[in-house]
């Protein structure tokens, strides 16, 4: 037997956000010198186990942080037994889950809490939480966050206004120059220059992109790959500009020398989620950079694009909305808003040597096809009795039973011998030999039920998923044609090549697998 002592856990947990960082004393340096500092002068505690835990650059707004996830994982295990942080701030700055986790989470775990500056331990409050002193010092910590995210996005917008600020990345047509602003790309400007030219003269972006594509132009993802940025997939580029990267750039008022910021910003302390603002609200610096246009020939190229409202929102709902794609090129087919719709690849319309150039297909005709199959597989469903499997549940269910019954006789004569051996109507030696013979039978018996009773739970999930899938075929046949709830169900993408042919993968193979 070991007569080894049980370790003691301490799990040390240090955070620093990139607000902290700018701060010297939340170093995760000084953090970790604090923590060790005052593990190594704790009393009664012997056989120390010291684990660390970091989160380097994650807000305490919220708990999505890898290194406190990886910690509250091990205390749920069993593996840790004290949790020591600087203050209060590193575990968390969010007063309701910290408190959560202070008054319900710990105790249960039969953790101990340590917050070196708030001098709090939860040993020495036997069974309190702290009371109104810790519940203030969350409030202010809460407040200082709020405080300290309003105070960084004042200095940040003070430097937008100033020009000092910008983005890492610039757009394509410029580079960072030696001094680290913006400055003319002589390789891609002249892009940019005949792009807002073209379209000065009424060339459209469809008809712009047809225009780089005969001058084999690479793409602005190409361009990046062939200078060593591997950020974007050009497998599928092709050298063929997409439309909206055309649109991107005559939008883009940058190429006038004028830099914009502010035009999002975070809904929330602590979130991801952003929104657009409205462009009054945007902060504009004119003739921060140079220019690749004028600001005449911007203003004159807007002045020319049409606009278009956006449509209503179930305008474009339709059966086999972003389920269709070319199979040759894979790129998306966008269905055309006139009368006679129809599925078109638009990516390849300018390369006329591309298999896919000019593929088209109906939207009637397709739908009709997908239609087809999805009947002649729905007829098979409903037609096939499968005479082998009929009322073998039942069957099943019934030998269970059976088996159920045998058990709880075994049983029974277990009590009887007992009964017998109490009275002495038999001797101890009998009661043995008869005993294991029924006990060996019940083994048996149990072996045979226990294996009765997972065929049993399988027929009974084979019967419900036969049944839905049957429900789904009186659907189809119901329909009359394909709706959004079938292709919702049963198709993922459909695959169009040319001749007509069309390639369906589908989200229910079960239910299409016979189809050829």
């Amino acid at each position: 037997m070991s007569n080894s002592p049980i370790t003691y856990v301490l799990a040390l947990y240090i955070r620093l956000s990139t607000e902290d960082s700018k701060v010297g004393s939340f170093s995760i340096e000084n953090q970790k010198n604090a923590l060790h500092q005052y593990v190594d002068a704790m009393e009664g505690v012997k056989n120390v186990e010291v684990l660390e835990f970091i989160d380097n650059g994650y807000s305490g707004t919220n708990f999505e942080r890898p290194a406190v996830q990886e910690l509250l994982d091990q205390m749920r295990e069993g593996k840790i037994n004290c949790i020591i942080v600087k203050d209060f701030t590193r575990f968390g700055r969010n007063s309701i889950e910290v408190g959560y986790f202070m008054e319900m989470v710990f105790p249960l775990y039969g953790i101990r809490f340590i917050s070196i500056n708030d001098e709090f331990d939860s040993d020495k409050l036997h069974g309190d939480t702290g009371g109104i002193n810790v519940a203030f010092k969350y409030l202010v910590s809460e407040f200082y966050s709020r405080d300290l995210s309003i105070k960084y996005k004042s200095a940040k917008y003070v430097k937008f206004r100033r020009g000092e600020y910008q983005s890492k990345t610039c757009p394509y047509g410029y580079r960072k120059g030696a001094n680290g602003r913006m400055e003319p790309n002589e390789e891609t400007a002249p892009i940019v220059q005949m792009i807002f030219e073209l379209a000065q003269n009424v060339y459209k972006p469809n008809e712009i992109v047809k225009a780089l594509f005969e001058r084999h132009i690479p793409t602005p993802a190409e361009y990046k790959a062939a200078h060593g940025y591997n950020g974007h997939d050009i497998s599928r580029c092709g050298g063929i500009w997409s439309t909206s990267a055309v649109v991107h750039i005559l939008d883009d008022e940058r190429y006038t020398g004028t830099y914009i910021m502010g035009k999002r910003e975070v809904t929330e302390v602590g979130g991801h989620r952003v929104r657009m603002k409205d462009e009054s609200q945007w902060i504009k610096i004119p003739d921060h950079h140079p220019a690749i246009i004028s600001r005449e020939l911007f203003a004159q190229v807007q002045a020319q694009r049409p606009r278009f409202k956006c449509p209503k929102k179930n305008a474009n709902a339709y059966p086999l909305r972003c389920k269709v794609f070319c199979g040759c090129c894979r790129h998306a087919m966008p269905r055309t808003a006139n009368k006679n719709h129809y599925f078109q690849c638009r990516h390849s319309k300018v390369n006329e040597a591309a298999p896919c150039h000019g593929l088209t297909i109906t939207e009637a005709e397709l739908e009709g096809m997908l239609y087809e199959i999805l009947s002649k597989q729905a007829q098979i469903i409903l037609n096939v009795t499968d005479l082998s499997n009929a009322g073998q549940l039942d069957i099943q269910l019934a030998k269970q039973a059976e088996y159920d019954k045998q058990i709880e006789g075994y049983l029974d004569q277990k009590r009887v011998l007992y009964e017998q051996l109490i009275l002495k109507q038999i001797t101890m030696e009998d009661y043995k030999i008869q005993k294991a013979a029924v006990d060996s039978e019940l083994d048996r018996l149990r072996e045979i039920h226990s294996n009765l009773k997972v065929q049993t739970s399988q027929m009974e999930m084979d019967k419900k998923a036969k049944s839905a899938r049957t429900e789904l075929a009186r659907e189809v046949v119901g329909a009359g044609g394909l709706t959004a709830g079938l292709t919702d169900t049963l198709i993922d993408r459909v695959y169009v090549y040319p001749n007509n042919q069309v390639e369906v993968i589908w989200k229910m193979k079960d239910f299409c697998m016979e189809v050829a």
